[in-house]
């Protein structure tokens, strides 16, 4: 996993581990002397506050910091040293907004590594998921939490971005089905919308939809959560007429994701006898017409979903 340091540095393995395509671009952080300056005081320094910053701003100029950051010499342990740390401030909630904003810092980076196709694998070999779920099981509206929730979130969520059926099987061995459904009634609505994306996510894989209705159990504690959302999003609908100022460009991303959820859930027969009856009305009685108004994709799918529904009646 780590390679040797020399020069007082973490130092990466040999150049073949980057992808061909990004050996041909001139900017990579193999080439970054500042890289592995942020990589020591990480590692060994007295300023690893500063470093987790720092590195936090390169992810998106390089892509190929992910094999940078895996490979490095003592980085992975460091950057679990720093989630395991946050732990005694979950219970009782007493995490401050600068402990949080430093772990958030340090969950970016395994964004980062989530994210690239040749780390993943290896990323969940070793279990680091496992480390975010304290995190996702908290339940405090504090902004320093809902900050570490939405974080963590966003890992998971890189995880599934890429339809890997493998990321799928593993998620599926782990609690992140109920995580991600109490996070989808307690928390904002963006983390609300990026819970929802990584449920939508494991819905899509075939394994994921047998799990999810395998019993009736799950799928009615799915479809549960799915219909105080369509409430919830019907009330602020109301809210929104009343106040053309108020923008739905949120709650009509929230209210995409929960429609293909529900599309997806009504692909398995058991579930759609079950959709017949238990649909939410507002997605029956156009009450949602001036959120979906320029989102054809979405009004297609609803259209579909109550096509699918219907023919069980």
């Amino acid at each position: 996993m780590y390679a040797a340091v020399a020069k007082g540095q973490p130092q990466v393995p040999h150049a073949p581990q980057v992808p061909q395509e990004q050996n041909n671009q001139k900017n990579r952080a193999l080439n970054d002397e500042q890289i592995y300056q942020w990589l020591s005081e990480l590692v060994r320094g007295t300023n690893r506050e500063r470093a987790l910053l720092e590195l936090g701003k390169k992810r998106e100029q390089y892509d190929d910091l992910a094999l940078v950051l895996w490979n490095s010499f003592g980085v992975m342990t460091v950057l679990l040293e720093e989630i395991v740390s946050v732990y005694p401030f979950l219970n009782p909630p007493v995490l401050t907004a600068s402990v949080s904003n430093r772990v958030c810092n340090a969950l970016a980076l395994l964004q980062c590594v989530a994210s690239n196709v040749q780390t993943r694998g290896l990323f969940l070999s070793a279990n680091f998921p496992l480390y975010l779920y304290p995190f996702l099981s908290t339940n405090s509206r504090q902004r320093s939490f809902e900050y570490l929730r939405l974080t963590s979130l966003g890992v998971i969520g890189a995880l599934v971005k890429n339809d890997t059926p493998e990321v799928i099987n593993f998620l599926l061995t782990t609690e992140i089905v109920p995580l991600c459904l109490n996070i989808m009634e307690i928390s904002s609505e963006l983390s609300k919308t990026v819970a929802i994306f990584i449920l939508q996510k494991i819905l899509l894989d075939d394994q994921g939809l047998s799990y999810i209705c395998t019993t009736y159990e799950r799928f009615h504690t799915v479809a549960s959560v799915l219909s105080k959302m369509i409430d919830q999003l019907s009330l602020n609908t109301n809210v929104q007429s009343q106040a053309p100022q108020q923008s739905s460009n949120s709650s009509g991303r929230l209210l995409k994701h929960v429609v293909r959820c529900y599309m997806r859930l009504s692909d398995n027969l058991e579930a759609r006898k079950a959709l017949a009856t238990i649909l939410p009305e507002p997605l029956r009685d156009g009450t949602f017409s001036s959120i979906l108004q320029d989102d054809v994709a979405t009004k297609r799918c609803l259209a579909q979903l109550l096509s699918n529904i219907n023919d069980q009646r």
